[in-house]
Order: C-alpha cells, then sequence, then structure tokens
C-alpha cells in the first residue's frame, strides 16, 4: 500500500489546502449570488414612458402636445435644460415662421438673442445651472428678445396639502384647454424617474384631468423619453428641495411658470 508524500504534515497541508479552495469557491458563489440579488434601476422608476401609455394622446386633442412635440429638442449640455425648454416654449408659442428664410429658435440663438452673460455661463457643460427665479427672469427676457406679447404667470407650491394639490391640478387643467399657452416645470427629477436627485427644468406637454397625470417632455433626451407622473408625484418634486451636494443650487425648490399669449393665434 502506497503512503503519502509527507507523511502526516503533507496530509494536513493538502487538507488546509482544499478547504481554503473551498472557501474561495463559497465566497466567489454568494459574491455573484449578491449581484443577481440586486436588481438594476429600471429606466423610469415610478414614471410610465409615453410608448407605453399613449391612448390619453389619441382621444384628446392635447394640444399642447402637438404645439410642443415638432421643437422637441435635447438640452445642449448636462447643465442646459432650461435652454432647452424655454426655446421649445418660444418655438411652440411663435408657430412655424411663414418665410423659408427665418430660422426655428435653437439654443444658441436664444442664448445670442437674450444677450445674458450669467444664463450662457450656467448653462455652459459643467455650469451650476439655474434658480427657481433665475428660470421666471430668463423666460420673460427670451418671450422679450422674440417680440412675444405674453403674460407669466408663477405657482411656486409651499406645501403638499390638498389644496395646494388642488390648485396645481387647476393650472394644468386650464393650461391643457388649448395651444395659447405653455407650462414649463422646475423639479427635482429623481421624485419622478426615481434617479438623479437634484433640479430640473421641462415642458409639460399634456394633463389626464381625468386619471390625474402629467406629460413631462422632458428634455434630458440622453437618458429619457416622455413620460407620464402622477400630479401627486409632481407636486412632491415640485416641494423636494436640492441636496447640499448641489452647490449653489442647494435647497431649490421648484414650480410652474406659466405663459399665456396676450392675443391667441
Amino acid at each position: 500500500m502506497g503512503s503519502i508524500p509527507g507523511g502526516a504534515a503533507g496530509l494536513h497541508k493538502v487538507t488546509r489546502a482544499r478547504f481554503a479552495l473551498l472557501l474561495a469557491c463559497c465566497a466567489w458563489i454568494a459574491a455573484a449570488s449578491g449581484l443577481c440579488a440586486a436588481e438594476p434601476k429600471t429606466k423610469l422608476g415610478p414614471a410610465v414612458s409615453v410608448q407605453q401609455s399613449h391612448e390619453y394622446l389619441q382621444t384628446h386633442r392635447a394640444p399642447d402636445y402637438w404645439a410642443l412635440s415638432p421643437y422637441y429638442a435635447p438640452q445642449a449640455t448636462g447643465s442646459a435644460c432650461s435652454l432647452a425648454a424655454i426655446a421649445m416654449l418660444v418655438n411652440a408659442l411663435r408657430g412655424l415662421p411663414a418665410r423659408a428664410a427665418d430660422p426655428l429658435v435653437t439654443q444658441k440663438t436664444l442664448l445670442d438673442a437674450v444677450k445674458n452673460d450669467a444664463w450662457a455661463q450656467q448653462t455652459a457643460e459643467g455650469g451650476a445651472g439655474v434658480t427657481w427665479e433665475e428660470l421666471e427672469r430668463y423666460v420673460r427676457l427670451s418671450l422679450a428678445a422674440f417680440g412675444l406679447d405674453a403674460q407669466v404667470e408663477t405657482l411656486k407650491p409651499r406645501d403638499d396639502l390638498p389644496a395646494t394639490l388642488d390648485e396645481v391640478r387647476r393650472v394644468l387643467a386650464e393650461n391643457e384647454r388649448d395651444d395659447s399657452d405653455l407650462v414649463l416645470v422646475y423639479f427635482n427629477q429623481g421624485v419622478l424617474t426615481g434617479d438623479w436627485d437634484g433640479p430640473h427644468i421641462s415642458p409639460i406637454a399634456a394633463y389626464d384631468a381625468e386619471r390625474r397625470r402629467v406629460l413631462i417632455m422632458d428634455v434630458d433626451r440622453q437618458w429619457y423619453i416622455p413620460y407620464w407622473s402622477s400630479d401627486a408625484m409632481l407636486l412632491a418634486a415640485m416641494r423636494r428641495a436640492a441636496p447640499a451636494g448641489r452647490g449653489r443650487l442647494a435647497g431649490e425648490t421648484g414650480g410652474l411658470v406659466r405663459v399665456i399669449l396676450s392675443r391667441p393665434r
């Protein structure tokens, strides 16, 4: 009968080596199981994409959606959501120019027309973004730059009480009646999409009052397409303050900016 090389000491070494290998295998299996168990985030979190739910647009006039959609544009930089949203708004309120030589409004031509250095810096790549008060100011400057005679109304919710939600619903329902007025929303994007926790700006494309949900035409086109969210979630998104890590925007909360043409088309 043969013997194990090294006697008992050799047997102990072989046993320890096998035991170490077994532990390593167990650790690898546990790590792999953990990776499998960690479900990746869904693209839109609690929101619903317009592709998944488009019946409202098929059964209602949805005038704001059709006014905005021809001019739907991605923000030019990671900080240019205000530029993209306001450019869409100006284009939609002006309508398609009658003459072939007249261009549409782009984010660059909007900046050139407004001539505001602070806005240019805030919306450049790596820029700090705009505050709620600055959004209202830049909307007014943009309307003036393109000769649009319009009123600007704002609703900045100060709480999440039922009366406040009723007021949000009233504004959204009035806005849905025709395309002579449009609404931009300043909101925490992550509340609606379950992802980035920070302030963002986009146009509201439609409001389904029966189902109490709002269609956000998100200008963050690198990541999103238009999506539906409940109006209650929209209120929560407007109310959520930007976290401390957002620099000059830390603590900012949002609201609705409604632009109403003085002489409807």
